[in-house]
């Protein structure tokens, strides 16, 4: 069942204007990030991929950042887009072609810092990503993109937020704002005089 914000998030991620082009939309998964996360895919009945390669323990397996198409209207669409949304669980990518996608979201797993050292770098992690993006120079970007049209994830204040190059220029843009609470009552400042 949809939730409020859900169905608006899943019209930003397949705009009804782009249904006849090809192209889809997948979903990097941290399941690091909360256990319930590698359950919801198995949930799912979908086919879903680590990031990580080889034969590993199946407690690393539980945790490693997972690669899953995802379809509109699905149970495992509804729950990322509705009750999940705003925990961080994930980036969703939009593609024409995922051949080579998994090989392509590998290269950026292990990272180099300033001494040389080798470290994981979680940037399916929404928090990261959308702090790394805008810090990219265009070549940076170029490589980060690579056959990614445009990549989809939460903001701190829960918008559906869009990051996508242009003529090798970072465009970042909201495409469902968050939602707004509801204020609370104005205290009721009539007083019972007597």
């Amino acid at each position: 069942m949809a939730t409020a914000g859900s169905s608006e998030r899943q019209q930003a991620l397949w705009p009804a204007a782009a249904a006849s082009r090809a192209g889809s939309v997948w979903a990097v998964l941290d399941c690091a990030r909360d256990p319930a996360v590698y359950g919801v895919l198995i949930e799912s009945r979908l086919e879903f991929r680590s990031l990580y390669s080889g034969t590993v323990p199946r407690a690393l397996e539980m945790n490693a950042p997972q690669l899953v198409e995802l379809l509109p209207g699905h149970r495992l669409t509804e729950r990322l887009l509705g009750a999940a949304w705003g925990q961080a669980w994930g980036i969703f990518l939009r593609i024409d072609d995922a051949a080579n996608l998994r090989h392509h979201l590998r290269k950026f797993l292990k990272v180099r810092d300033e001494q040389g050292r080798r470290l994981l770098f979680r940037y399916y992690d929404p928090r990261v990503l959308r702090s790394y993006l805008p810090t990219c120079t265009p070549e940076e970007l170029a490589q980060v993109f690579g056959p990614i049209h445009s990549f989809v994830m939460e903001d701190a204040e829960g918008a559906c937020i869009e990051f996508s190059r242009v003529a090798g220029v970072l465009r970042h843009r909201v495409l469902v704002p968050a939602l707004a609470t509801t204020p609370p009552a104005p205290a009721d400042t009539a007083s019972a005089a007597g």
